[in-house]
Order: structure tokens, then sequence, then C-alpha cells
């Protein structure tokens, strides 16, 4: 009597210890390399090409100011003895307001295109881990890691790289996505 219960129970706990097993899934991982991501994603590639031609463009105005300055303080130095020490002093005080303006417009300049890209790159990262989300959702991923500058992964195997499918994917998905109006405005500005 005392064998078939041990047997039972044995049997028992034979059949429980199974059923979990088949209860565990299998965890599905994989990680993207977001330094990859953001060098060969599309919209990436075209809002650094968008404030890249805004800083050459505001920058070629404010290096046509400071050249202007500069040839302005080149006649001061040629000038100043012939003009006297009152009018070099006067002089002199004008050329430095004006070069510290010019140092505040650069600053000010910079400033605002880091701003502006800064906001939009949030919202395009926002955008991108929104994507990646859905897309392991929808693949059955449990885990998807980041890799990269900021890596938090100190290793793993080159099969559970999905960069190159998120790439394509988001990259599909840009392109099929219709272009707002912003856009145009933005090259006809480049153009002037």
């Amino acid at each position: 009597m005392k064998k078939a219960l041990v047997i039972i129970a044995l049997s028992i706990f034979a059949v429980s210890c199974s059923d979990k097993t088949a209860e565990v899934k299998e965890v599905k991982t994989a990680y993207v390399d977001t330094s990859v991501l953001m060098k060969e994603y599309t919209e990436a590639k075209d809002l650094e090409a968008k404030y890249k031609a805004q800083a050459e463009e505001k920058g070629r105005q404010l290096q046509a100011e400071i050249t202007r300055f500069k040839q302005d303080a080149a006649n001061f130095q040629s000038q100043a003895q012939a003009n006297g020490q009152a009018w070099a002093q006067q002089r002199g005080a004008e050329l430095q307001k004006r070069e510290q303006q010019l140092g505040y417009a650069q600053q000010a300049l910079s400033q605002q295109l880091q701003q502006e890209s800064g906001v939009e790159m949030d919202s395009l990262v926002s955008g991108v881990k929104k994507f990646i989300k859905d897309y392991g959702k929808k693949n059955g991923y449990s885990y998807i890691y980041g890799t990269g500058d900021a890596a938090s992964i100190l290793y793993a195997e080159e099969k559970f790289d999905i960069t190159k499918d998120i790439v394509k994917a988001l990259n599909d998905k840009y392109k099929a996505t219709p272009k707002t109006e912003e856009k145009p405005a933005v090259k006809e500005e480049a153009k002037k």
C-alpha cells in the first residue's frame, strides 16, 4: 500500500512537472544596433541634411557680416594713425561692440539650430522606439535590446541582430508616409 501511494505521488509529481515545462514558452530575443540604425534610417538622414543645410545658409549670412567686420577692423588699423587718438578710441569701441554682437549672434544661431533639431530628433527617436515596440509585439519577441554608443549589451550573437530588418521596415514606412507641406518649404528656403 505504501509503495502504491509513493508510486501515485511520484506519478502526480512527474505529471505536474511536465505540465510546468510545457507552460514555459520560448523567449524570443533580438537586438538592434542603434548607431547603425540612425546612420541608415532615411528619415534620420533627411533630418540631418535639413539642419546641415539650414546651418550652412544661416552661417553664410553670418559669415558675410564677419567678413565685413574683419575688413572694417583692417581699415581701422590703417586709418587710426591718420585720424588721431580720439577717433581711434571711438572707432575701436564701436568695433569691439560689433565684434561682441557677432559673437552673440554666432552663439544664438548655434543654440537655435541645436534646439530645433533636438526637438525633431527627440520626436524621431520616440517614433523609432514605438515602431520597435510594435515590431516586437507583431513578430513575437519577448525582448529587443539596443546596442550602439550607449549600449546596455556587452555581447550578443550576430544571429540575434535584427537591425537590418528594423531599418528596412522603418525606411519602407517612411517612404510610404505622405510628406507634409513643411518639407517643400524647407527646400525652397535652401534655394534662396
